[in-house]
């Protein structure tokens, strides 16, 4: 296939027209929910339900359901225009810092944020492989992690990483499910009651920090929303539709892969919902229960409390192999949507061609070596993994404000956010940012104010 990035006459492809056919072109959700599930699910999410119990179910089942209508809002514009996400921000009014737009330099500095976060995850997975053998250290591990996960990005052309992050999403789907299911044959089974009082829309004062870092960091985040639209590129979802001629044509091809990238951001949606609640309830049902929150170097060593405690020591392995799953793919994953999307920012400073098809691969390359490293030197360090996650979720509220930003902007000031607009995906989208920005607003009230 010519490059993804490029809309070319010869790339056009005319859209599947059934539920069945769409099946067969989704791939970048599958990608997108083995970014999502590492952080935001085994650590953010169960540590939640560990310092607030049931109580703060909806919090977790909002912070995945709202965010999909600017998801899709942002991608439709991708699809339309064949613009890349850095270029898309690169493209709101405001004034330049150097060559690239002020929200392009932002979106960066927060970016760099997000190392922490990630430095976290690489931990949690040196922890992981330290629960299994011992007789290598921790910080080890980590150096060990690092360059095998670029090893396998570094050359990883999109379907190497479609197919890989599919395995992974089965791994730590059977987890969770198979989780749950023996759950309710423990002292901690669970009851309706539990469940309803997690809808009841309320929240502890001691909670809020960790309801603010979860909403951050589970379901899709503004860094996860940014993946998404280099994914899509990369699947052919823009190529396929081909560049605009606003030709009756071009508007049916547009409308159907429109409907493709639709179906592909739901069931993404569908499936890491799910993994996000069946980890949050497994914290809230043991770990509440117990008044033991996951910290430290511990923090593995507690959340595997979650199963041996209820099961037996045997359970120890099966969490582990899970934990691993669901950790990696969040290393995985994101390891090649942040050499993606650096070298989409370097190209706006005006450093590398993005374009340029060798320089992309290089830079992309470069930085999958370089990435890891930083993560497991910060890890090192620093040794929280838990509160590395939580601020990255915290830096990530603050990316989707400014995502959140752009699709109104592209939705009300530029033509192609007039194309195919219906008044329930109005309604859908409004809901959405005013959920979005009013978590934002309490959270930050609460952190710094209240």
């Amino acid at each position: 296939m010519s490059d993804p990035y490029l809309l070319r006459v010869d790339a056009i492809q005319e859209p599947p027209v059934s539920f069945a056919q769409r099946l067969k072109h989704l791939g970048p959700g599958f990608i997108l929910s083995a970014a999502i599930v590492g952080s935001g699910e085994l650590i953010a999410t169960t540590a939640l339900g560990a310092k607030a119990g049931f109580v703060a179910f909806w919090v977790i089942i909002l912070s995945c359901l709202v965010k999909v209508a600017v998801q899709v809002q942002f991608a439709k514009h991708t699809i339309l225009t064949g613009q890349t996400a850095m270029q898309t921000l690169d493209m709101l009014p405001g004034p330049r810092i150097g060559k690239a737009r002020w929200t392009v330099v932002l979106y960066f500095l927060i970016m760099l944020i997000k190392l922490i976060q990630m430095g976290g995850i690489i931990g949690g997975v040196a922890l992981v492989m330290y629960m299994m053998l011992p007789q290598v250290s921790v910080a080890t591990w980590a150096l060990i992690m690092a360059p095998l996960t670029s090893l396998l990005v570094y050359r990883g052309y999109y379907g190497f990483i479609e197919k890989t992050s599919l395995i992974l999403i089965t791994g730590f789907t059977l987890f969770a499910i198979a989780a749950v299911f023996f759950l309710q044959y423990t002292p901690y089974a669970l009851s309706w009651n539990q469940l309803a009082t997690g809808l009841s829309f309320s929240l502890p004062a001691s909670a809020v920090i960790y309801a603010f870092g979860a909403f951050g960091i589970t379901g899709i985040g503004g860094e996860e929303i940014i993946y998404y639209n280099y994914w899509c590129l990369e699947k052919g979802y823009a190529a396929h539709t081909g560049p605009r001629d606003d030709s009756a044509e071009w508007e049916a091809r547009a409308r159907g892969w429109i409907q493709v990238m639709n179906t592909d951001a739901i069931c993404s949606m569908v499936l890491y919902t799910t993994v996000t609640a069946a980890f949050f309830i497994l914290g809230a049902a043991i770990l509440h229960t117990r008044q033991v929150v996951p910290e430290g170097y511990q923090l593995l060593e507690v959340l595997s409390s979650i199963f041996t405690e209820s099961l037996g020591p045997w359970a120890r392995v099966f969490f582990m192999v899970g934990a691993f799953f669901v950790l990696y793919s969040t290393l995985f994953s994101a390891l090649a949507g942040w050499g993606r999307l650096f070298s989409d920012m370097f190209s706006q400073f005006g450093w590398i061609d993005f374009y340029d098809v060798k320089q992309r691969q290089r830079s992309i390359a470069i930085l999958s070596w370089i990435f890891p490293l930083i993560w497991a030197a910060l890890f090192i360090f620093i040794k929280l993994p838990l509160i590395m996650v939580l601020s990255g979720g915290i830096a990530g509220s603050v990316l989707l404000i400014m995502v959140v930003y752009a699709t109104w902007y592209f939705r009300y000031r530029c033509s192609t956010g007039k194309f195919d607009v219906s008044w329930p995906s109005d309604v859908l989208f409004w809901i959405s940012i005013l959920a979005i920005l009013g978590v934002g607003v309490y959270g930050v009230y609460q952190v710094f104010l209240g």
